[in-house]
């Protein structure tokens, strides 16, 4: 027996794993993006921090407002919190590798009445009094420990691959927290450009408002002295009070942003303000580097490839259940009337020994979980892809805007400069008596216009910019995705990625990162 057993293990270290080794597949890349070509940005930043890429637009509030979504974000705590349980399946799948062991004692005392012979009191306690009538009753001390063992032996490799999957699919969610995180930093930056851009809308509209309302007023000095139509009056009335209009609402958007700040943050709206700024003067963006290095640096992609490798380990698993399960087991126990005999030879027992099960007849169950599993990888091969060229066409996409944005800023900037001349000599004009008042309204209603679009290019700039960083991954790359002995020791991985818990640990748990309020 104990030699079976010890062939038994060394088949379970020789043996090898069923189903398909995984391999990477390839993806649709391009050699260059094709929106690069031939521009150069305005304002390029080549030695910004990837880690903290938002520096790049030079605002401290903004600076200190990402830094809190490390701290207070409950999004990303929820996809920390996922990681972590996909590790805690990986510890439960590596458990597997090793004997199960469950022990019980038991102490019992009864009582046998006089009626009862003396043969039965002695068969009840284990031969613990003589045969004979019992007038008196006797009470019966037994006492029992036991030990069993059992052990599922890893021949064909189906463990092997569950942790294999497994630490997969937890490296994936490490990748799922990693866009988490990137998608709540670019979120945030968005919700504050565009913040800053409704206060400068709105700088803009009570400017022009002030100006409107000086021309209102000229305008009635020409009513009064007889020079100028009720009309213009109000013409110029209804335009003054539209601005004022504008003015007011320019402030709805910006409450909503700042309460959506406030969450992104973990703060309540209620408690929580962003005082008054303005929008960077500059458009920074960072270089892209080369397209073939996208999918190094976005971790959708990285969690994409992951599980692709995940699925693959998951044919492994199908494949071997067609093999028997072979599981060694052992006992050992013991029985008394008295604890201190419990382990005296005379009063154990123990038992060593296997089992081989295996299913003979399934009507294809087995063959359709393969098939499945299979079918499983083709999706997430076909997943990756897509994430693959998705991942290029928002850099394309983003790369070609900031291009045509700019060129459009160059000449909306002189635009503006001509309709603010136009609106002033036609102002001019009018209080010379030489045009209609219809003009004036005319050229400062355009000049108006030409001054929010202006602003409107900026802030669709700085958005864009924002939008590019995020799409070639921030200042990630697939060296920050955990490997196998990070995702086993979960405080190395989350340290980089400094996540706080709401629960206590007990001095018995390792420690997690420090709880920052």
């Amino acid at each position: 027996m104990v030699k079976w057993m010890v062939t038994s293990l060394l088949l379970t270290a020789s043996a090898c794993s069923v189903g398909p080794d995984y391999q990477k597949p390839d993806a649709p890349t391009a050699t260059q993006f094709k929106e690069l070509a031939g521009w150069k940005p305005a304002t390029p930043a080549d030695a910004v921090d990837r880690g903290s890429w938002w520096t790049i637009y030079k605002d401290p509030r903004l600076d200190d407002l990402e830094k809190q979504i490390d701290i207070s974000n409950q999004t990303l705590k929820e996809s920390e919190a996922a990681y972590r349980q996909s590790r805690a399946v990986v510890d439960q799948a590596r458990a597997s590798f090793f004997p199960v062991l469950a022990g019980n004692a038991s102490a019992e005392r009864s009582y046998v009445g006089p009626g009862a012979s003396r043969a039965g009191a002695a068969a009840t306690s284990g031969g613990a009094t003589t045969a004979g009538f019992n007038r008196g009753g006797t009470a019966v001390n037994s006492f029992s420990t036991s030990l069993q063992g059992s052990w599922d032996l890893d021949v064909w490799g189906r463990i092997r691959r569950t942790v294999e999957g497994d630490v997969a699919t937890a490296q994936a969610s490490a990748a799922d927290l990693a866009s988490a995180r990137l998608s709540a930093q670019a979120t945030l930056a968005t919700d504050y450009v565009q913040l800053r851009y409704q206060e400068q809308l709105k700088v803009l509209l009570e400017t022009t408002a002030v100006d409107f309302k000086r021309s209102l007023e000229i305008t009635q000095n020409q009513y009064n002295a007889g020079v100028a139509a009720k009309a213009d009056v109000l013409s110029a009335q209804t335009q003054y009070l539209d601005a004022q209009a504008q003015a007011i609402n320019a402030g709805v958007l910006r409450a909503t942003l700042e309460h959506a700040i406030a969450v992104a943050v973990g703060k309540p709206p209620g408690d929580f303000a962003i005082g008054p700024g303005k929008l960077p003067d500059a458009v920074p963006v960072v270089p892209v580097g080369l397209a073939s290095a996208l999918l190094e640096r976005r971790p959708d992609i990285a969690g994409a490839e992951r599980r692709m490798a995940a699925a693959n380990a998951q044919i492994g698993v199908a494949i071997a259940a067609y093999f028997p399960d072979i599981t060694l087991t052992g006992s050992y126990g013991s029985q008394a009337t008295q604890a201190a005999a419990l382990f005296a030879s005379p009063t154990s027992v123990w038992s060593v020994g296997g089992s081989v099960a295996e299913t003979l007849l399934d009507f294809g169950s087995r063959s359709a979980q393969v098939e499945q599993a299979r079918a499983a990888y083709d999706e997430a091969v076909a997943t990756y892809r897509q994430t693959v060229l998705s991942g290029f066409q928002q850099v394309e996409d983003e790369l070609s805007t900031l291009r045509i944005l700019q060129d459009q800023a160059k000449v909306e900037l002189e635009v503006v400069k001509s309709a603010q001349e136009a609106a002033r000599l036609t102002l001019n004009q009018y209080k010379a008596g030489t045009v209609p008042y219809s003009s004036v309204i005319t050229a400062q209603a355009t000049a108006l216009s030409d001054e929010q679009t202006a602003l409107s290019i900026t802030q669709q700039r700085l958005t864009a910019s924002i939008t590019l960083i995020q799409s070639i991954g921030g200042g990630w790359d697939e060296t920050k995705l955990p490997g196998t002995d990070q995702v086993e020791d979960d405080t190395s991985f989350l340290h980089m990625i400094p996540i706080t818990t709401d629960h206590p640990t007990s001095s018995d748990e390792p420690a997690k990162p420090a709880d920052v309020k």
